[in-house]
């Protein structure tokens, strides 16, 4: 057991440092005047995203909307052909990209969106994730067409590589290789902070909600609750892509489906607040004061929570899709696009309509967080919040595992595919697991945020800089699709 004294010591400790890391990243500007409510104190960095994913829908010319129909069709293996290199399939690929973006941002994240810009924040979180849709597809396009097959058929891809190769194809060689090792690092860091200490310790907050709180049998027993969490994903990650696929592709639909109907279960359980709740989502998104809460609450708090939860533009997911088994980048470009419209246009959308219809989003500004998710579970039955609990748990742990993946390939770039280095990663990564556990969430938080937004630093510069790389690939592909070049595989 871990007395809350030393979970102090170690938040005491953990806090300046997660501090000054977040300064640096969510460097601020000021809109308006203070006492205004339409003041708005935006991070660049936030901004950074948001253009890159707005100018990535108009440059691919929408491929968001025209492009979903062959990316489900990618995705049931319609153009698959077991001969094509690779480690796994299109839905493996799908599944365990999603797997790192539908985490507690998709439940923490959201909490704090609504709770701090009000319902209109639901239709700007909206807007977000289906722009965001074209700046998965760009890199995670690139991460297939320069990553590396190694001689025992395993694959390494991402930013880093295409950074590093793509960049030195275009004449910009040392640029290349100076944002791939910054990708590197930053990643490293976003694996242990968001994809891992921020799911491990919204998670073990949950288990101690639902059994009690602080003054219940688990109160003060955060330490073994995230060793139990560091055992289990140790467990998984040991065999690499392959096993965390596996895992992935059983997991991922199981506890989406689970917690969509969940989620149904309080929306209609209330329905009679419905039509309101629509009322005040469309209301409070197009007033003053609600676009400015919109923007407060998305671009800045719930884009800045839901980061390692959409991740279009950080760069992680496409580490997980450079595995696929194709011959054609594009491919893979089409199938992620898939990625943010079910993280951020379905199960978010899910989480606010739950909240709000509720109401239980009201008063929570000062600490929103999976609690407020949990107050609203509780309006169907008392015990309808250990249902989020067990979502939440599924949602961690698989998140933890992905992000398992990205940090150790992260590592394997730097270190030049060393096996003992990976290794050394991997007990790093389950150590931070029980780190995460026992810090109070602020820190975590800090820390969380600044590293994933780090890595959107390098790699949407890399992104522009090969702009016309990506759309010439992309067009392309869709030229030889609509001649008849690939053929449909009958199923």
């Amino acid at each position: 057991m871990i007395t809350t004294g030393v979970d102090d010591v170690i938040s005491d400790a953990f806090t300046p440092i997660a501090d000054f890391i977040s300064g640096i990243i969510f460097y601020s500007i000021e809109i308006g005047d203070p006492e205004s409510t339409a003041y708005m104190k935006i991070p660049i960095i936030v901004m950074w995203l948001v253009i890159a994913a707005l100018f990535f829908t108009i440059y691919l010319k929408f491929q968001n909307v025209r492009g979903i129909k062959h990316a489900i069709n990618l995705v049931r293996g319609r153009y698959s052909k077991p001969e094509d290199a690779g480690e796994v399939s299109h839905f493996q690929a799908l599944t365990t990209a999603i797997s790192g973006t539908v985490g507690l941002g998709n439940i923490a994240g959201v909490a704090v969106a609504v709770s701090i810009g009000g319902p209109g924040a639901t239709f700007w979180m909206i807007l977000v994730g289906f722009l965001s849709m074209s700046t998965k597809m760009a890199e995670c396009t690139l991460g297939v067409k320069y990553r590396m097959t190694h001689a025992d058929g395993s694959v390494s891809g991402g930013p880093m590589y295409y950074l590093r190769d793509g960049l030195a194809s275009l004449g910009k060689r040392k640029l290349g290789r100076v944002l791939a090792v910054l990708f590197s690092l930053f990643a490293i860091g976003g694996a242990i902070g968001g994809g891992n200490m921020f799911q491990a310790n919204q998670a073990t907050s949950q288990i101690i909600n639902v059994t009690g709180g602080d003054d219940g049998p688990l109160g003060q027993w955060r330490f073994v609750i995230g060793l139990v969490f560091a055992l289990a994903v140790g467990a998984v990650i040991i065999g690499g892509i392959k096993s965390i696929a596996k895992v992935t592709e059983k997991i991922v639909p199981l506890m989406a489906a689970m917690y969509i109907l969940a989620c149904l279960a309080v929306i209609f359980t209330n329905f009679t607040a419905i039509p309101d709740a629509i009322g005040q989502i469309f209301v409070g998104a197009f007033n003053p004061e609600g676009i400015a809460g919109g923007v407060v609450g998305v671009l800045i708090q719930g884009f800045q929570r839901a980061a390692f939860s959409n991740e279009a533009g950080v760069g992680s997911a496409s580490i997980a899709h450079s595995a696929v088994k194709t011959e054609e980048p594009a491919t893979e470009g089409f199938v992620a696009l898939l990625e943010p419209f079910i993280d951020t246009v379905v199960i978010c959308t899910m989480t606010a309509l739950a909240i709000i219809i509720t109401g239980t989003w009201r008063g929570t500004s000062s600490a929103p967080g999976v609690e407020t998710t949990s107050a609203a579970f509780a309006t169907v039955a008392p015990w309808f919040p250990i249902l989020l609990a067990v979502a939440v748990v599924l949602f961690a742990f698989s998140t933890m595992i992905s992000w398992s993946y990205y940090g150790m390939k992260a590592t394997g770039y730097l270190f030049k595919d060393s096996a003992r280095a990976e290794l050394g990663f991997k007990i790093g990564f389950c150590v931070f697991t029980v780190i995460g556990a026992t810090l109070s969430l602020g820190p975590v938080i800090a820390f969380s945020d600044a590293m994933i937004f780090a890595m959107a630093i390098p790699n949407v510069l890399g992104l522009y800089l090969m702009a016309r790389v990506i759309r010439k690939e992309i067009f392309v592909y869709r030229s030889k699709v609509e001649s008849g070049e690939f053929a449909m595989v009958e199923k």
